[in-house]
């Protein structure tokens, strides 16, 4: 018996056409049939999905700080006493709202009413032209430095009466500006005390808007704030007190030099010699050219030592004092038009200009180091090694010892002046080894201090 055969349901695979070795026209093989993708693979792509675009919380930040810069103005209006009853009315309008309380919410409404009212004071945008003008931006201790504030509506629309403010260093002055039309404008003068050397900060200018509860507080800046240099009182010293100055002046040295006031000997002639100088007679008399030489004069050099040494003062009226006294001495030689070199523990004055100078004197405070005095005499002698006169200004705390050991460090063959700064004593001139000492108890008797100075 035959047995057929058998079928098979399922049809074979078609065969696929095989390409000859270098034919184009062949097909290409099939691609492999990429792998279903795994969970790692999965989870990559939610995270790439979910992950925040580039910049996204940069832009956000920014938009949170230019949110906060807006608000800040706002929430600066607000007073701490505005903030604390703001507080209040949450709690007890939370509190009963929650528990029921008539009562709570009742005070909750009592307590907004004035915060609503103080909100009306400070609202709306009032617009100034105002102008700071000081009289002079230098006065000197004891007098007023006076100036004027201009208030001036810029608008067509009438201005309502206002408060204005103005910042002194560490107070303020108020005053009043009535209403404004249209392009009226008010002035106010005003004067500033100053009985302390310093620089003081005058301005800004700001107007004031609040409540009469002080619950908020508005305030807008039209003004920039100026400086004002309180200079230390200074005197001035007659001829005799100055003599010493111009005592100098001409005071032959050691050099010597081909053309100058003092002669001081014949020698021969060299070449480049000028024939001005040619002394003929000796010429004549001994046959060969003799010229004339002279000793070089020294022009008058002052040094102004402060000793700004906070231990070496009583107190503070005792450091103004000598302040004082320096600037005097200083300002003194500046106007005789002598070589000025200022100088103190802390560095050394410009001496430029006498406003510069006295800008710089304003400026000093004292030190609270304990730096030995003779490093002052030493930087004299390093500075100013050709100085004719060395005016040191001390406290009287400084003792006989340290002044001493300062003026040997002076630089040779210079007039050595002390002035002792003693608060309420009188005046007096002793001799310390070579050193001129004079007492000083008030600035008015540095002129007769220092006549004694020489003789």
């Amino acid at each position: 018996m035959s047995i057929p055969p058998r079928i098979s349901s399922t049809p074979p695979p078609a065969a696929s056409p095989v390409a000859a070795p270098g034919d184009p026209s062949g097909p290409s093989p099939a691609p492999a049939p990429s792998s279903a993708p795994g969970p790692a693979s999965a989870t990559a792509e939610v995270a790439d999905t979910d992950a925040p675009a580039p910049g996204l919380l940069e832009r956000a930040r920014r938009t949170a700080q230019r949110a906060w810069k807006r608000a800040k103005p706002v929430l600066a209006v607000v007073s701490p006493v505005g903030w604390t009853l703001l507080a209040a009315v949450l709690v007890t309008g939370v509190l009963g709202l929650r528990l029921h309380i008539t009562e709570l919410n009742v005070l909750a409404l009592a307590l907004l009413v004035p915060l609503v009212i103080a909100a009306v004071f400070v609202l709306g945008r009032t617009s100034y032209a105002i102008t700071l003008d000081l009289q002079s931006h230098r006065v000197v201790v004891g007098t007023r430095a006076v100036g004027r504030v201009e208030v001036r509506n810029p608008t067509e629309k009438t201005i309502l009466p206002s408060r204005i403010e103005l910042s002194v260093g560490g107070a303020s002055a108020q005053f009043l500006v009535p209403r404004l039309g249209a392009s009226a404008a008010h002035e106010e003068l005003f004067a500033v005390p100053t009985r302390r050397r310093a620089v003081l900060v005058v301005g800004p200018v700001r107007s004031v808007r609040d409540d009469p509860l002080s619950l908020m507080r508005r305030q807008v800046t039209w003004a920039k704030a100026q400086e004002l240099f309180v200079h230390p009182r200074t005197v001035r010293l007659d001829e005799a007190a100055s003599g010493f100055l111009r005592d100098l002046e001409g005071t032959p040295s050691s050099d010597l030099s081909s053309s100058d006031i003092a002669f001081h000997a014949l020698r021969d002639y060299t070449p480049g010699d000028d024939r001005r100088h040619v002394h003929w007679r000796t010429t004549a008399r001994t046959g060969r050219l003799m010229v004339r030489q002279f000793e070089e004069t020294r022009r008058s050099h002052v040094v102004v030592a402060l000793a700004d040494r906070a231990a070496d003062f009583e107190d503070e009226d005792e450091f103004e004092l000598a302040v004082s006294a320096a600037a005097s001495v200083s300002v003194q030689t500046m106007r005789e038009e002598k070589e000025l070199t200022a100088l103190t523990t802390a560095g050394r004055q410009r001496t430029a200009t006498l406003r510069r100078l006295l800008d710089d004197y304003t400026v000093l405070e004292a030190q609270r180091g304990r730096r030995p005095l003779r490093d002052l005499g030493q930087a004299c002698a390093d500075k100013a090694p050709n100085a004719s006169a060395v005016v040191l200004v001390v406290g009287s705390q400084a003792t006989p010892t340290e002044l001493n050991q300062a003026a040997t460090r002076f630089p040779p063959g210079v007039l050595p002046i002390a002035v002792r700064c003693a608060h309420g004593a009188e005046v007096r001139r002793s001799r310390l080894g070579g050193l001129e000492l004079v007492t000083l108890g008030r600035i008015e008797d540095l002129p007769m201090a220092m006549r004694t100075v020489g003789r």
